[in-house]
């Protein structure tokens, strides 16, 4: 099959405009994290949510993992009744305990049943049941979250790396340098004070150091919108093998390169 990566949201926490929580679903099976607007994305892009089989969780901030609660309720009462379907939550047991804590504050009770057909999966590699590797590794971020980044690689040669919310840091690159495509974040402008998420001018570097393409998610800036901006809608600068995400974006591989589509267009971007 042809691999596609499906970006059902590119915005950081506080939702610039036009812009669900940033939210990644490759080959209609398999996401990484649960956004507050996860099930919002799923609804957007037509996918059954009983499909999905792999939750990838980067880490437990609330724009990350808050919207597993409702794909589980989702599941339940409306597109598995029955209980057939396999669901798998990789992470550490740190991710299986806030999971639990979470869903169980959201609908108590109700989803226990649920939370015992979950495999849950906490070895830092592993394998998907259609011919994907993954492996996990630390990056850069608020140690309170155990914070990591994924490599994905398929048994046909495509690879990409999805960075999770991280600064700038080794174990990333590295992963991003053995890699076709790498997913990453850039959640604030150069101006803020803040080393664990990518800045304009970190990707930049980046870019210069590495020429994998980079695609950019988790952003602070507005999409196309008539409302005043809620920090800022101007795009950076970029190397051309950098592209500045939308939501809708699609990621397809070719048997040799990931081909970027824009949204509502048959162009490759």
């Amino acid at each position: 099959m042809a691999h596609r990566v499906d970006m059902l949201g590119t915005g950081n926490a506080f939702l610039p405009h036009g812009r669900h929580h940033s939210f990644a679903l490759f080959d209609g099976a398999h996401i990484i994290d649960a956004p507050p607007t996860a099930l919002a994305g799923l609804r957007r892009n037509g996918t059954d949510v009983s499909e999905i089989r792999t939750v990838f969780i980067t880490h437990v901030h609330g724009d990350h993992v808050f919207g597993f609660p409702f794909l589980l309720l989702e599941r339940k009462y409306i597109s598995d009744r029955d209980g057939t379907k396999p669901l798998r939550v990789v992470g550490t047991p740190f991710v299986k305990e806030r999971l639990t804590l979470l869903c169980q504050m959201a609908f108590p009770g109700s989803l226990d049943s649920m939370l015992e057909h979950v495999e849950w999966e906490m070895g830092d590699q592993g394998k998907t049941d259609d011919g994907w590797s993954w492996e996990r590794f630390d990056v850069h971020h608020d140690d309170a979250v155990e914070p990591h980044g994924y490599r994905f690689e398929h048994t046909d040669g495509a690879s990409f790396v999805h960075s999770g919310d991280s600064g700038p840091c080794e174990t990333l690159y590295d992963a991003i340098e053995r890699s076709g495509m790498a997913i990453l974040e850039m959640g604030f402008p150069d101006w803020v004070p803040s080393t664990h998420h990518h800045k304009p001018s970190d990707v930049r570097a980046l870019a210069e150091r590495c020429s994998t393409p980079l695609a950019i998610t988790h952003t602070y800036i507005d999409d196309t919108s008539t409302h005043p901006p809620v920090l800022s809608d101007a795009l950076p600068e970029h190397p051309e093998h950098v592209v500045h995400l939308q939501d809708g974006y699609a990621m397809t591989w070719d048997s040799a390169a990931w081909i970027f589509h824009a949204p509502n267009s048959s162009n490759d971007a």
